[in-house]
């Protein structure tokens, strides 16, 4: 039976994307592997599903017959595996979450925490790190990712919240450099950014017309950790772009004065991400639909008590 199956992903994958090289993005694999999988099923069967060019490609007529019942029969698969996930009373098994270090740490592991209280045979895997995994690669169930996604024909995301942002700096690094009162001041100040593989991540600000764009800060520091950012403003090193969570207490404890808070600077989208299937898994909808509850207030509650 399990020679039977072989192939019928790989052709139907190549159907719906349109191209070998489409497919194999998709899956994770070379378009070379898409190609010999299909060929092989092209020989398994005896016909020829596609009519090949070297500008295209194209189905049989035996090749439409095929695809429909393999569509049909794949539906039935998922249809059946989602039944018997569905079966289940409650969320069961291993959950791997990749999470950014702080944000995760403050605001989406106590939620996560709190859905392992409530569902004791669900085993929860919580991975701290900025860089963006692999999730397919990896063998992630589900990541949160804070700021603008790529686009992505592999992973499925949902809104969570947002996570305001402000430009801030220390009492001492304001009263020897000056207070910028507008965005037009930000290139004339001296900034500290957040980096990662030789890539700094842009700060977002609008002008009083409303336009955004990136404005060009004289940096001079840069670290690929938010806490060492804030280290860094709060020592007057220069102007930081943080969250205002993370940022309150430290201006409630007079370290850090805000600069431009959330009328000129951009907020952050926040978003659960997971690889894209035909059926979600029981454990992965309940930890999405639990952050997507909890996350705004978690937030909200950290800028509060930090003030």
């Amino acid at each position: 039976m399990s020679d039977r199956l072989k192939g019928i992903s790989a052709f139907v994958e190549a159907v719906e994307a349109g191209s070998f090289a489409l497919a194999a993005e998709r899956m994770r694999l070379t378009r070379s592997a898409v190609g010999k999988s299909i060929a092989r099923l092209e020989q398994r069967l005896g016909v020829r599903l596609f009519q090949r060019t070297t500008r295209s490609q194209s189905l049989t007529e035996d090749g439409h017959a095929y695809y429909e019942r393999c569509v049909r029969a794949l539906a039935e698969l998922d249809a059946g595996a989602l039944a018997l996930d569905s079966g289940k009373s409650e969320p069961v098994g291993r959950l791997r979450v990749s999470v950014p270090v702080l944000f995760g740490r403050h605001c989406v592991a106590p939620v996560l925490l709190a859905l392992g209280r409530q569902y004791p045979r669900l085993t929860i895997e919580i991975s701290f790190n900025d860089h963006v995994v692999d999730m397919v690669e990896e063998g992630y169930d589900l990541a949160v990712r804070i700021g603008k996604l790529p686009d992505s024909s592999t992973l499925v995301a949902r809104r969570l919240g947002t996570q305001r942002m402000v430009i801030c700096a220390a009492p001492s690094y304001l009263s020897q450099h000056g207070i910028p009162t507008t965005v037009d001041d930000l290139p004339t100040h001296v900034g500290i950014a957040y980096g990662r593989s030789g890539r700094i991540t842009p700060w977002v600000v609008t002008d009083n017309a409303g336009h955004e764009f990136n404005p060009q800060v004289d940096i001079r520091v840069v670290f690929d950790d938010l806490q060492a950012i804030t280290d860094a403003a709060v020592a007057g090193l220069g102007l930081a772009w943080l969250p205002c969570w993370l940022m309150a207490k430290h201006a409630g404890a007079g370290e850090l004065e805000m600069v431009l808070n959330c009328d000129n600077v951009l907020p952050a989208e926040i978003y659960a991400v997971w690889p894209q299937s035909h059926y979600l898994p029981t454990k992965t909808r309940a930890a999405i639909d639990a952050l997507a509850a909890e996350i705004p207030g978690k937030v909200g509650q950290l800028e509060q008590a930090n003030r």
